[in-house]
């Protein structure tokens, strides 16, 4: 006879109990009654839009749909006092049941209702979908999409290339070697030619090492920029490393070339390159000295140390500004006179506008080149900074009073008025006492309702590309269910193939939308979702982020489709060589996404190899939102006996 506790349930339950220790019956059958009625709406609520949102959908997302509705249908609720009252009774919280919350309901129902001793409220003729199942549904659903799962782990992970990646074949071999899983190319840069570089080595590491790879090209989308400044001044600085006594340790290296000859191949070996006449070049000698007034009136010199191919080498032990003005004398060996000639091949340099807290700018639709602003002798404002936006036509769906940001949310502010054309916006935040506004940065319009088609006529003629060449292609801020339909229909026309999708969600309508638009994306035989933390963060407020991910990977999980876990993901470590305390934390908490991007950068592969070796620890802890308990090493770590 199985034993019971005092209050009449199974021993060590606390069922049955009165109190904090357990439920009496009659609120057992409460929670029957509550958890009832909450099937029977998530039943109702998927047969009611069984119709419109399941209709289309490909036949191996069909069960993931109707969960996803099921899961939109419970969380209709604020379900956190039932969830303390289940956990007091030992039972689940429903706190994992996205991937199968029908199962999970009715699993809680039955037990209650055996405790409780009253008939079971479980229709038996009713197929759920169980854990088992929907694991393997969304297993299924990732290796569709991404490819065989990886050797050793449990999460893809996804690199960005590079421009130079389309040449350099040795850095393409290395990181599927790596670890690499899937080969992003970013369509918003570079151009046909590259990327085709880019994938010819990406097919011939495959050929040699044997390592699967899938390749996701991102369509440019309708990002805004900021449009061109002005150039600023034609000018370049050298300058030679210095002790902290002022002592020179280094002499600055200044490569002359002749005009028409081919730039170095390693630019970042000289510290200035200048352009000088052919002629002139060939009366240059080792040890020779070159000597000239700089733009600033003072006198500097240069000595001739070594020749290349690539012309002559010179040192210098002092800072010199060169202008084209710039006159290099070089003195005859007879010692009378000198031979002269302008400094060439000195590119004006980038400009940008200075802005701080509480200073006025015009954002234009003008395709004039935008400028900084103009002030008098006393400092004063005579004409405000003004910078263009590269897509005009959306200025006119945004008001006074919505707030603006620039640069992935470096600089933020108000628009206070319209203007002819434009936007006068004042500067509310900026990430430091003053900040640096250049061109071709992203504008975002977070509490503006903008109308922007997802797919413009540059994504479609680019989409013809990526249709024939790529496995995956990736929708920049998909907002609505209509743009992702737009997307299936361009594909279907193109009939070149049949990629999979991802929808970046980078924009505050298109997290709203997500539910709608999975359920669009699921007509497609594979699809996933891109969490895209830079604009998404700017967009829905960087203290939001961490709530906005989780609820887009709660509703991926749901739908049964594979989550990426993107932007800034061991950055320091990819650009600068060592990863800072923070970003190893948020790189372990992407196991909970089924591939991690990297972005691309100098020290790629270390990251690569670290991101993989992080993947591999954390499955042994974590699975989704579940702990896992794998023997913990720590709990001996005490004295005893």
């Amino acid at each position: 006879m199985e034993s019971v506790n005092k209050c009449g349930g199974p021993r060590g339950t606390g069922i049955g109990c009165a109190g904090g220790q357990g439920q009496s019956k009659d609120g057992l059958l409460r929670l029957i009654r509550l958890l009832g009625d909450m099937r029977g709406e998530m039943l109702r609520f998927a047969s009611d839009c069984r119709g419109a949102a399941l209709g289309e959908v490909d036949p191996a997302y069909v069960r993931s749909a109707e969960n996803l509705l099921h899961y939109l249908a419970l969380r209709r609720h604020d379900l956190r006092e039932l969830q303390s009252e289940l956990a007091e009774l030992g039972l689940s919280s429903l706190g994992r049941s996205e991937s199968h919350v029908m199962a999970t309901i009715e699993s809680v129902l039955k037990t209650l209702c055996l405790v409780a001793d009253c008939p079971p409220e479980v229709s038996e003729d009713v197929t759920t979908l169980d854990f088992k199942s929907a694991k393997r549904l969304l297993e299924e659903h990732t290796e569709r999409l991404l490819g065989p799962m990886p050797e050793g782990r449990n999460v893809y992970i996804m690199v960005t290339m590079p421009s130079g990646a389309a040449e350099d074949y040795a850095l393409v071999r290395g990181l599927p070697e790596s670890g690499m899983n899937c080969m992003r190319i970013n369509c918003a840069h570079d151009d046909p030619e590259k990327w085709t570089g880019m994938i010819g080595n990406l097919r011939r590491a495959q050929e040699e090492t044997g390592k699967p790879c899938k390749i996701i090209m991102d369509l440019p989308g309708p990002k805004l920029r900021t449009g061109r400044l002005r150039p600023g001044p034609r000018v370049l600085k050298y300058r030679p490393v210095r002790d902290a006594y002022g002592r020179v340790t280094k002499p600055a290296k200044i490569l002359l070339r002749a005009e028409g000859s081919p730039g170095p191949e390693d630019r970042g070996a000289y510290d200035a390159v200048v352009t000088v006449s052919g002629e002139w070049l060939k009366k240059i000698h080792l040890g020779g000295t070159v000597r000239f007034v700089d733009a600033r009136g003072s006198r500097r010199s240069m000595r001739i140390t070594a020749w290349t191919e690539e012309g002559f080498q010179a040192d210098a032990v002092r800072t010199a500004y060169i202008t084209p003005e710039t006159l290099l004398r070089l003195k005859k060996r007879d010692g009378l006179g000198a031979w002269r000639t302008n400094a060439g091949g000195i590119s004006p340099q980038e400009n940008f506008i200075t802005v701080g807290t509480g200073d006025a700018l015009i954002l234009t639709g003008s395709s004039e080149p935008g400028s900084p602003a103009e002030r008098d002798a006393d400092g004063r404002v005579t004409s405000l900074a003004v910078i263009g936006c590269m897509i005009p036509e959306i200025l006119g769906d945004v008001n006074a009073g919505e707030p603006v940001w620039f640069d992935d949310g470096k600089i933020g502010g108000v628009v206070e008025e319209k203007t002819g054309g434009g936007l006068r916006i004042r500067i509310t935040h900026t990430s430091s006492e003053t900040a640096k506004l250049g061109s071709d940065k992203g504008i975002n319009f977070p509490g503006s309702k903008l109308d922007l088609p997802a797919i413009t006529p540059e994504d479609v003629s680019i989409l013809e590309f990526v249709s024939e060449h790529a496995d995956i292609v990736a929708m920049s801020f998909a907002n609505t269910a209509e743009d992702v339909k737009s997307l299936l229909a361009h594909i279907k026309r193109l009939g070149k193939g049949e990629p999979g999708i991802v929808l970046k969600i980078e924009t505050r309508r298109g997290f709203t939308n997500l539910p709608a638009m999975l359920l669009e994306a699921m007509k497609s035989p594979s699809c996933g979702v891109m969490i895209a933390r830079g604009d998404l963060a700017v967009e829905t407020g960087f203290e939001r982020l961490a709530e906005v991910q989780e609820e887009i990977l709660w509703l991926c999980e749901a739908a049964h489709v594979p989550a990426i876990w993107a932007t800034q993901v061991l950055e320091s470590l990819a650009k600068q060589g060592s990863a800072t305390r923070a970003e190893i934390t948020d790189a372990a908490m992407g196991h909970r996404a089924e591939c991690v991007m990297l972005n691309k950068g100098p020290h790629i592969l270390e990251a690569l190899k670290a991101l993989g070796d992080i993947m591999k620890r954390m499955q042994a802890h974590q699975m989704k939102k579940m702990a896992m308990l794998r023997e913990l090493r720590l709990a001996y770590n005490f004295p005893h006996e």
